[in-house]
């Protein structure tokens, strides 16, 4: 009697193992979940309103550090909004959009090893923005909330009227952007490295060419803990990129990217990677 399994048998075993190692390439041996929502334990925002973000971060030693929160310069605002500007009125007229600019942001973070790599640092680019004032956050997401349904020329100009007047809507001390990928069965390198350190590096490719360094904190907008200023960060992110990519059937995972130093790299007499926030010293 032959007892050997058929080979037909032995290509379905092996095509199942193949099926369920893929599906953990993407992971690490650490848990962020609690069911479906993830819950980022190195980041601690209590002194927030003392200008304090409190975070975990890798270094020589892994130790909670306080970062100084600070405000991004006048050439990175008047930058970024003026050239948000632009690509919105190249919009109204279907003219070519460039990948350069404040909204494609290349992001940096190190701290651990997804199981298909050996490398623990990674790079991926994001889509970033900044964010209303926290005294202006619900007076712009009822803004939006009314104005979804308009017709595409009419939200150009609605957003136009809010990027022309930055310092009286948008909070300068920080950038925020959607973690649209990461679930409990798929984990961005990105978000694995921000929940275990999240110090992260921000580059937008574009001249002038700016460089932050900032904290990073990740909100699920199903944490029964979230403070209501921190949903209304969410309800702002989310809405505004349905703005123009159309209505999602979920809310996404939102990055706060906490300013502690702002660097302008462009090339020449006044850039090179000199920080500009809090000081002008070399890297």
């Amino acid at each position: 009697m032959d007892n050997r399994l058929p080979f037909s048998v032995i290509v379905g075993v092996i095509l199942v193992f193949i099926s369920i190692r893929a599906g953990e390439l993407e992971h690490k041996k650490m848990n962020f979940w609690k069911g479906t929502v993830c819950y980022q334990q190195t980041v601690d925002t209590s002194k927030y309103s003392q200008g304090i973000v409190r975070a975990k971060t890798y270094g020589t030693e892994y130790n909670w550090e306080e970062y100084e929160i600070r405000e991004l310069p006048d050439e990175f605002v008047e930058w970024n909004f003026k050239s948000r500007i632009e690509s919105l009125k190249k919009i109204r007229k279907n003219e070519f959009l460039s990948f350069a600019g404040p909204h494609n942001a290349v992001v940096a973070t190190q701290a651990i090893r997804r199981f298909d790599t050996k490398f623990s640092i990674n790079n991926a680019v994001k889509g970033m923005g900044f964010v209303p004032r926290k005294d202006k956050l619900k007076e712009v997401i009822e803004l939006l909330q009314s104005t979804i349904n308009r017709d595409t020329n009419e939200k150009i100009d609605i957003l136009i009227n809010l990027y022309n007047t930055p310092d009286e809507v948008f909070d300068r001390t920080k950038q925020i952007s959607l973690e649209l990928y990461s679930n409990p069965e798929f984990e961005t390198h990105t978000f694995l490295n921000q929940m275990i350190n999240p110090r992260t590096a921000i580059v937008f490719l574009d001249i002038p060419s700016f460089e932050l360094k900032v904290i990073s904190q990740l909100l699920h907008p199903e944490d029964p803990e979230l403070t209501e200023y921190e949903k209304d960060m969410i309800e702002y992110v989310n809405l505004v990129h349905s703005y123009f990519h159309g209505k999602f059937d979920k809310k996404f995972i939102v990055t706060v990217y906490y300013v502690v130093e702002v660097y302008n790299n462009s090339p020449g007499k006044n850039g090179r990677g000199v920080r500009i926030v809090p000081e002008k010293n070399r890297k």
